[in-house]
């Protein structure tokens, strides 16, 4: 492991759940269209993607109980951890709303989780440069359904331009927060584990922008920025009722196995 993790493992720890409990808390919004999407196709794709999503926190959450040393898995660290212990960011909690607002949030979020992992592939951290490597895949065919999605929408009906355009206006303030570094994001960028989060946001503009012109969608002139879900601080009420849904089953039968 770098020297500059062993100096602060406790954010490498960090680092990892807030990848892990991103992808987790999505993949769980996204789930919640099973069988509820407006068409056939729709449902096998939402659902497909939030498999994909599981299977990346599975990696994340993985690493991250190995590096903690406390005997918590990916199982443990996902189901027995409270609200205020999770590190994701308030972008992916928000609720699905209609399809437009579910295709939305997913859009930004890819765009952000491309680039970010398209760098984690020359990270210092081995296994972390793995997990992104073999990630950056699949997260690829997401952002290209998202945004044909959006785009597809966007520039349809009046209805449906209608509904992206609020869909974007709600969910703009909390893409902010991806592109805030705090002291773990320094130490992870200082490490070489991590990229500067402040230097993604050039490429993000750049992919989000062209997508929204094709969509006929005007990005918000607002730059506030909902902040402080990577604390914990900060954490809406979604995530408690998404981990009400996520967790009771094992903390109802603590330890059982099937």
């Amino acid at each position: 492991m770098p020297e500059g993790v062993l100096k602060d493992e406790a954010a490498y720890f960090e680092f990892l759940c807030r990848m892990g409990d991103n992808t987790l808390v999505l993949g769980h919004r996204v789930s919640e269209w099973c069988g509820h999407s407006p068409v056939l196709e729709e449902d096998i794709a939402l659902a497909n993607t939030a498999l994909d999503l599981i299977g990346q926190t599975q990696m994340w959450l993985g690493l991250a109980g190995e590096v903690e040393g406390k005997d918590r898995d990916a199982d443990k660290l996902a189901m027995l951890r409270d609200a205020w212990d999770f590190r994701n960011c308030l972008l992916v909690e928000q609720p699905n709303g209609d399809f437009g607002q579910t295709m939305m949030r997913q859009f930004l979020f890819d765009v952000w989780h491309l680039a970010m992992l398209k760098e984690l592939q020359n990270s210092s951290e081995q296994r972390v440069a793995e997990i992104a490597a073999k990630t950056v895949k699949e997260v690829t065919y997401h952002v290209e359904r998202s945004a044909d999605t959006v785009v597809g929408l966007g520039d349809g009906t009046s209805e449906s331009h209608m509904r992206m355009q609020k869909a974007l206006d709600l969910l703009w303030p909390y893409v902010g927060e991806l592109f805030t570094p705090d002291a773990v994001d320094i130490a992870m960028t200082e490490a070489g584990i991590a990229p500067d989060l402040t230097k993604l946001r050039a490429t993000f503009d750049q992919h989000v922008d062209a997508v929204l012109a094709e969509a006929t969608l005007t990005r918000p002139d607002s730059n506030f920025a909902h902040k402080g879900g990577r604390t914990g601080s900060q954490h809406s009420e979604h995530l408690g009722h998404i981990l009400t849904q996520m967790q009771w089953l094992q903390r109802a039968y603590p330890g059982a196995s099937w």
